[in-house]
């Protein structure tokens, strides 16, 4: 462990980071919570005003973080789903009142009143996980079988139990609506307007420049990451691959009409409501949750997948967006972007700024 530090340092240095309060920081809890590398992004009203490196992406060949490097989404990526289906709304090819069984007809009498509002929401009762083999190779008609034969742990609407299974059905569902793999969808109507050139569905065969490798922690030592299968990897639930460049640009589109329309984005930042018209317990939205912290509102969402954890928190009251990705499955990069937001909130208040 002496020695990672002493790489972490050593990256750190070689990048030219100016010793301040949130570089000391930042090191100070990657030595902690013992993460290899590290990308931070700080936005102002949409524009990047800082961009910072840390660590390394690769332990064994000792290559550093750099604002290219390629990170796992993880659940962050749900909001790209959330976004797609939207989309589909706009285009007049889906509503969110629907029944989903309008779209995947074979799926069981049970599942009728579940509505695509309720699966963007985790309202739906669906069950967090899918059962299977992370390991196997699966159909999406194979992936919909085994769906199909969870039962839903509670009626729609009722309760709010956050489900990666209900993602990974809007993944299909859209597949279905739209005939393209969910993938391709949003590198058409996402990434590519964006210009977000590194962002893409999750493929270990495919060769891709400045991708960083994930790690945990076990027994105090670091691993690689554990493999999965490549149909795991491709679902709508958070695989994606993306950089910190690529993020500021998603935070930007998120200022304007560049994707969708405002009534839509508020819609997804707003905490909906139950069938008895409470707030759902998870103060979740469609693919963020909102939060309110020291008197200011937060819409974020954090990712955690194989060896990577992810962090966006925009602060939509200041102007203000975080993006903390680290590649370690064990780390905590929202009491980073907490850490980092509260340093410039606490500058606005003093009318300064950096």
């Amino acid at each position: 462990m002496k020695k990672l530090l002493a790489l972490l340092l050593f990256a750190s240095v070689a990048g030219g980071v100016r010793a301040d309060a949130i570089d000391d920081y930042i090191n100070a809890e990657m030595a902690r919570q013992h993460v290899p590398g590290l990308a931070l992004a700080i936005m102002r009203h949409g524009q990047l005003v800082r961009m910072q490196s840390y660590g390394f992406a690769n332990l064994e060949h000792h290559v550093p973080v750099h604002p290219d490097t390629v990170f796992q989404s993880g659940a962050l990526g749900k909001q790209f789903t959330a976004v797609a289906v939207m989309l589909l709304v706009e285009d007049g090819k889906l509503a969110l009142d629907d029944s989903i069984r309008k779209y995947l007809p074979d799926a069981p009498p049970a599942w009728a009143p579940i509505t695509i509002r309720q699966l963007l929401n985790h309202t739906s009762g669906l069950p967090t996980n899918p059962d299977g083999d992370i390991r196997r190779e699966y159909t999406d008609d194979e992936l919909l079988q085994g769906i199909y034969k969870q039962k839903p742990n509670f009626p729609a609407g009722t309760r709010w139990s956050y489900s990666n299974l209900g993602y990974l059905t809007l993944g299909i569902l859209i597949h279905r609506v739209t005939g393209e793999f969910y993938g391709d969808f949003i590198q058409q109507r996402i990434f590519k307007p964006l210009n977000m050139s590194t962002a893409r569905i999750i493929s270990e065969a495919d060769i891709i420049p400045n991708r960083s490798s994930g790690y945990r922690l076990e027994n105090g030592h670091l691993k690689n990451q554990e493999w999965v299968s490549p149909t795991v990897n491709t679902t709508a639930d958070g695989s994606l691959y993306f950089s910190i460049l690529d993020l500021a640009k998603w935070d930007a589109a998120l200022y304007s009409e560049a994707l969708l329309k405002k009534p839509s984005l508020q819609q997804m930042w707003t905490v909906t409501k139950l069938r008895d018209g409470k707030p759902n317990s998870g103060h979740y939205g469609f693919g963020w949750f909102i939060e309110s912290r020291n008197g200011h509102r937060v819409v974020e969402h954090e990712g955690q997948w194989q060896g990577f954890e992810t962090q966006i928190s925009r602060y939509p009251d200041d102007g203000l967006t975080v993006v903390v990705l680290t590649n370690l499955g064990s780390a905590k990069p929202q009491r980073i972007a907490d850490a980092v937001a509260g340093i410039y909130l606490a500058d606005k208040a003093r009318g300064s700024s950096h």
